[in-house]
């Protein structure tokens, strides 16, 4: 706050304006402020749920300085408050069994060698100046340099599941808030290293964007690709979406590279679509959240155990490592656990080939 007249304030309360999910709308009451006087104030702000939430405009209220008069005032101006899911740090694993172009061992593509085969392209700040390619410089009438090696960055695809009729509960310890927290964890977690990643929903919408592949994450890109995943999620909701075949349908275009996906619940016909998700992806991995387990009134809970097994077996059929999600349970944990199943499943087969 700053006094920017010539006379001094009087006593001063200051109010700002939060959602009730933020807390108390913070108060502040300050002295007499003397012309040309500065005071700054800070509030702290605490949410269990994830969103975008206004904050201001700041009230004002303030008397002159002998206490006749009462004015109260309201700035314009807002900020706008996003909560992102929690993210939780993953071990770095590696899945055994995987298919080409999976972590650290990335694809490159060989320079062509030869003076006269080598297709060089213009330099960018930073560029070795060893690289230079005189000749095409002299040529083109600008510093051109070599074309070396061009990694291919690793891909990997996580496929959140939003069916508003896959979940049930609600508030911060919900199956789908679990789900949500564990999809942004994965996605910083690739990011870090070094993937090429994508958020995908049932509905078939691709983050980021819906230009090119949809895959981003590459140098100076990376900061910004995970923030932008991590704003998508703060406010990703239900969908109105009752099955898996748009998600499908983005993935039967290519090799994904690495698909990680989390489920709720999943009826026959959904259960065989994400079964056919994996024959073009490098590995796939399903977290299916048990429905019978998560739900706190399950009236049939035998029977709902019974059909989570059955689809769970149905997608490890198909080529997934498909791991039961229980309530409650570690996002740490189970990634290293199906680190280990996938890794038994390497083995068992290779020991098969042999």
């Amino acid at each position: 706050m700053d006094n920017v007249s010539r006379l001094p304030t009087g006593l001063l309360m200051l109010q700002d304006r939060v959602p009730y999910v933020l807390g108390p709308r913070p108060r502040f009451v300050l002295d007499r402020m003397e012309p040309g006087g500065h005071r700054e104030v800070s509030y702290r702000v605490r949410s269990d749920l994830r969103g975008r939430y206004p904050l201001g405009p700041l009230q004002l209220r303030l008397t002159d300085p002998f206490g006749m008069c009462e004015l109260t005032r309201s700035f314009a101006t807002q900020d706008m408050l996003t909560v992102i899911p929690r993210v939780t740090p993953l071990p770095p694993v590696r899945f055994a069994g995987e298919a080409k172009g999976y972590g650290e061992g990335r694809q490159r593509s060989p320079a062509l060698a030869g003076e006269d085969d080598v297709i060089p392209r213009g330099y960018r700040y930073g560029d070795d100046l060893r690289r230079v390619h005189w000749r095409s410089t002299a040529r083109y009438g600008e510093l051109m340099v070599r074309r070396e090696e061009q990694p291919r960055r690793s891909r990997c695809t996580v496929l959140l599941d939003t069916r508003g009729g896959a979940y049930e509960g609600a508030g911060p310890d919900s199956a789908f808030e679990w789900a949500v927290s564990a999809t942004a964890s994965v996605l910083a977690h690739m990011l870090e290293r070094g993937f090429s990643v994508r958020l995908l929903t049932d509905g078939g919408s691709t983050v980021p964007g819906e230009g090119g592949d949809g895959f981003a994450g590459t140098g100076q890109e990376t900061a910004e690709t995970a923030g932008l995943l991590l704003d998508t999620l703060a406010v990703i909701d239900y969908s109105d979406g009752t099955g898996l075949s748009r998600a499908y349908d983005v993935l039967r275009a290519g090799n994904e590279g690495l698909l990680v996906a989390f489920l709720g619940d999943l009826d026959e016909e959904q259960a065989t679509t994400v079964a056919k998700m994996s024959r073009r992806s490098g590995g796939a991995v399903a977290f299916v959240l048990d429905p019978g387990v998560w739900t706190r009134e399950a009236t049939d809970v035998p029977r709902a155990g019974d059909r989570h097994e059955e689809r769970l077996r149905m997608l490890r059929e198909a080529g997934w490592t498909a791991l039961s999600v229980p309530r409650g349970a570690s996002v740490e944990e189970l990634w290293r656990q199906a680190d280990r199943e996938r890794s038994g499943l390497a083995s068992l087969s290779g020991e098969a080939r042999g």
